[in-house]
């Protein structure tokens, strides 16, 4: 009988994102195989060579995208069974430390990106439904809600009625209604009732059945190798919390900008749109930004001023940052 442990091999995962035009853009990596979808940025821990993981991260994101990384956090350790492992695999077991990490894009490091077989894509096409700086997504009304409403009135093991309350109250609380409202901070949440409900191309890919009624799953976005898209959103998640209580939204600013360009900004990591002018009141409540004294006319209309993060305000107080609401 075999008894040797199970190898365990340590990788790294990053959800590398930049905004740009103003689209919240995530760092992919082609699939290998025809067909095969894409993947997050992934390197192996190298102890002999890098003493922390965020040292290994950003040594191997440098080398292989030429990006220089800016703010980096740790999200979670993915270690699952079955993430990567299949029946019958004889190989190493991978458990990845996931991270997010802010960059700005670079023409210099596209031919790069390009040679690695890396691209930016928007993450909303990973996450449709996240998208609410138009409106309210109609695919939530049209698909999503009414096949998470039937999984969930559905009958559990045995009749079990209190699996099947838990499941309305976790629906509510995640998308909204009956009071709830909309909190962009759930986007974990809901890909993950997605997810049980058997709605996504990577539930079918694990035998997960689909919600009674339903003929065929619908098409929830693009779907990702092993759990990388769940790895995208707890990012997402992260990145929208950490909006309203640290200054993050600045490393994927230029040096200088308008009030719109950081406003547009704020709306694509959000999703939500946010009303002009109080956002230009809450700017100027916080003291996050100060004036270069130069405009630009980028924008396209009358000269717009330039502004600068006023790094001062690290100093200041403990929890700078820009407190967008809820609906």
């Amino acid at each position: 009988m075999d008894t040797a442990a199970p190898a365990i091999e340590i990788g790294l995962n990053a959800v590398i994102v930049a905004v740009t035009h103003p689209t919240p853009l995530v760092l992919t990596i082609e699939g290998t195989a025809h067909g095969e979808p894409e993947s997050l940025p992934f390197g192996p821990f190298d102890p002999l060579h890098h003493r922390t993981f965020e040292i290994g991260l950003r040594a191997w994101v440098e080398q292989q995208t030429a990006l220089r990384l800016g703010y980096v956090e740790q999200l979670y350790t993915y270690g699952d069974r079955g993430r990567h492992a299949q029946p019958g695999d004889r190989g190493p077991h991978v458990v990845s430390v996931g991270y997010l990490a802010l960059a700005r894009q670079s023409p210099e490091s596209e031919l790069v990106l390009e040679r690695a077989r890396a691209r930016w894509r928007p993450w909303y096409d990973y996450f449709p439904w996240e998208d609410w700086r138009q409106g309210r997504p109609t695919l939530l009304d049209e698909v999503i809600l009414p096949a998470l409403d039937a999984w969930a009135k559905a009958p559990g093991a045995a009749g079990d009625r209190a699996r099947a309350s838990r499941r309305q109250d976790r629906l509510r609380l995640s998308f909204g209604g009956d009071g709830n409202l909309w909190d962009e901070e759930r986007a974990l949440e809901r890909y993950e009732l997605c997810y049980e409900a058997g709605l996504l191309a990577e539930a079918e890919r694990d035998g997960r059945p689909l919600v009674p009624g339903l003929d065929a799953r619908p098409y929830l976005g693009r779907a990702m190798q092993h759990d990388h898209r769940r790895i995208l959103a707890t990012a997402i998640t992260r990145l929208r919390g950490k909006l309203k209580y640290r200054p993050v939204i600045f490393e994927l600013m230029p040096d200088v900008f308008t009030l719109t360009e950081l406003q547009r900004t704020v709306e694509a990591i959000s999703g939500r749109h946010l009303h002009k002018q109080n956002f230009r009141r809450l700017v100027e409540t916080t003291e996050l930004v100060e004036p270069t004294g130069a405009t630009t006319t980028r924008t396209g209309g009358r000269p717009a001023a330039l502004f600068r993060f006023r790094r001062q305000v690290l100093r200041e107080r403990p929890a700078p940052g820009l407190r967008v609401g809820v609906r």
